[in-house]
């Protein structure tokens, strides 16, 4: 009965400080109250779901323009995916027995960017700098949105070796509501550049750049957007006939997301409604109706699946096809792998029936490396590290890119290749303008590759951070900084790409150049516009299922 008035206390509470776990309660009965569904409950009272609604996509001309045309494209960007997970490096996920014939298809008959980097280790950074084309802490955008009573609930309770995952009480005041943690308005987004070169601008599936309409795609570039603008959502309701779920017991987030994660999407400013099937399926279909409503006019088409994102949740007929694999979490992640590559191949395949494939560029990536709380431990290999690590685990992403007749088939490029080059890319292949008035970060990385396109060789470095956790990479060394300055690893990725040896012993004047080069990116940036309030040990070489060990080695991730 105490704990029935404690959760009627806690959700009357949230309805009067809208949603906002904060000061009213200890961080334990946060923690508590969000792994019951409150905030859940709290997010369905102020913003209702609707039943499934159609989409009506809006059409183009009835014709095609005479003449040439600029590319249409068409960015592909999945959630969480391993480097291991395809089977185009010669891996894929459970020994390679799942193979990802249509994503490889888009190395196979295009370039593959074989050092491909993700703009951060964690989501939502990753995507502003692939948005703005700007590393996000040049804009405040240095952590991952989330509420605090998220940050609360992953904080409390966890640990199952001796360093501790820290809850930073002492920041947690005058804190921007979680809606508000977005991309500033002041940034100019690809898709702004692209609507005023003329194009039809089409977002799909996972935002996480902010939740306000303010903020919210359609206000950032986008003529049309279908998805959900926070950093996930159910694949299915979890006890849709249709669904097979692996919930992951030792997994805090885990425990946040299933009972308050919605099953639902919003078009543009509507209201959210329930979809129609899986998740995957469902964003899919409508990709497919966006491009034979915007056929016979340039379309710019930003695909963000949440999969294979947690909660893992797969269709039975694709966990029934995969019978040889025993485990039951990597059976369902799997699945996932499985019905994406599956989809991705049917977009292919549509964008071929409406006669677009030769004039549509075509680009492929994850926003990060595999997470180490699936308990998958070959998600990343041969790379050690994981998401929220700037070991290449974490960083290292597929990052391909397709367009017939213009890039040769079987291109392999193999300088540095990051998520802040996507904006310079885009813009250089379709014409739309490059923002001047503030400092951009991307090389366009068809120069030399594309006819026509001159070469545009990196000259500067690229760098990470969050928190006191940095990193930069120069030519083919890097360097990371962690554990409040304190540590630092240094690694030759040409002599040694899987980081095996660290060499910062044997390289102190090399540790000190490059310590310096981070502080001087560092200086003049604003502060975060939200602080990280989880700051907690992510071990490199294991899952988070696999038991503490003396001398494994760790870093300290701040969000």
């Amino acid at each position: 009965m105490k704990k029935r008035w404690i959760a009627a206390g806690v959700l009357g509470a949230l309805v009067v400080t809208g949603g906002v776990l904060r000061f009213a309660f200890p961080q334990e009965t946060v923690a508590w109250a969000a792994k019951r569904g409150i905030p859940g409950m709290i997010s369905n009272i102020r913003d209702p779901i609707a039943d499934y609604q159609d989409i009506a996509w809006q059409s183009g001309p009835a014709t095609p323009p005479s003449g040439e045309r600029p590319p249409n494209v068409v960015l592909i960007v999945v959630d969480d995916l391993g480097y291991n997970d395809l089977t185009w490096n010669g891996g894929g996920i459970a020994n390679g027995t799942v193979p990802t014939p249509n994503i490889d298809a888009l190395a196979r008959e295009g370039v593959d960017f074989t050092q491909g980097y993700a703009g951060n280790a964690t989501c939502s950074p990753s995507r502003a700098a692939m948005m703005t084309g700007r590393y996000p802490t040049r804009f405040g955008f240095e952590f991952t949105g989330i509420p605090p009573s998220f940050a609360a609930t992953v904080s409390h309770g966890v640990g199952n070796g001796p360093v501790p995952v820290v809850f930073r009480e002492d920041l947690n005041h005058n804190v921007i509501p979680s809606q508000q943690m977005g991309v500033p308005s002041s940034e100019i987004t690809i898709a702004e550049s692209l609507q005023a070169r003329g194009y039809h601008t089409i977002h799909l599936g996972k935002w996480h750049l902010g939740e306000t309409d303010a903020l919210a795609p359609h206000a950032q570039g986008f003529d049309e957007s279908l998805g959900f603008r926070a950093g996930g959502s159910m694949f299915l309701p979890e006890d849709d006939p249709n669904v097979v779920n692996a919930k992951l017991p030792w997994d805090p987030i885990d425990s946040f997301l299933w009972p308050n994660l919605p099953y639902a999407v919003q078009y543009n400013n509507g209201q959210r409604f329930e979809p129609k099937g899986h998740m995957t399926d469902y964003l899919t279909d409508n990709a497919i109706e966006a491009i034979r409503a915007n056929k016979n006019r340039p379309f710019f088409m930003y695909l963000a699946y949440n999969a294979p994102h947690t909660p893992l949740q797969a269709t039975r007929e694709d966990y029934d096809a995969l019978g040889h694999i025993s485990d039951p979490t990597i059976r369902v992640y799997a699945a996932m792998i499985r019905q994406l590559d599956r989809r991705i191949g049917d977009v292919m395949k549509e964008l071929k029936a409406q006669g677009l494939d030769e004039n549509t560029l075509v680009i492929f990536t994850s926003d990060n490396g595999g997470a180490w709380y699936t308990g998958i431990k070959e998600s990343n290999l041969p790379f050690r590290g994981w998401k929220a690590s700037f070991f290449e685990g974490g960083i290292r992403v597929p990052f391909f890119v397709r367009w017939p007749g213009r890039i040769a088939a079987g291109t392999r490029a193999p300088a540095p290749a990051s998520h802040v080059d996507m904006f310079a890319t885009i813009a250089g292949v379709t014409g739309a303008t490059m923002p001047s008035d503030r400092a951009m970060d991307g090389v366009n990385l068809l120069g030399g590759i594309v006819p026509g396109l001159p070469a545009q060789p990196r000259v500067a470095p690229l760098f990470w951070r969050s928190g006191d956790y940095r990193a930069v990479r120069l030519g083919d060394w890097k360097l990371q900084i962690g554990r409040g300055s304190q540590q630092a690893w240094l690694y030759n990725l040409a002599d040694d790409p899987t980081e095996q040896r660290d060499l910062s012993a044997a390289e102190p004047e090399r540790v000190a150049q490059m310590r310096a080069m981070i502080e001087a990116q560092n200086r003049g940036l604003p502060k975060p516009l939200w602080p990280g309030l989880v700051e907690a040990p992510v071990r490199v070489d294991v899952p988070l299922n696999a038991p503490w060990e003396a001398g494994q080695d760790y870093i300290i991730w701040t969000n």
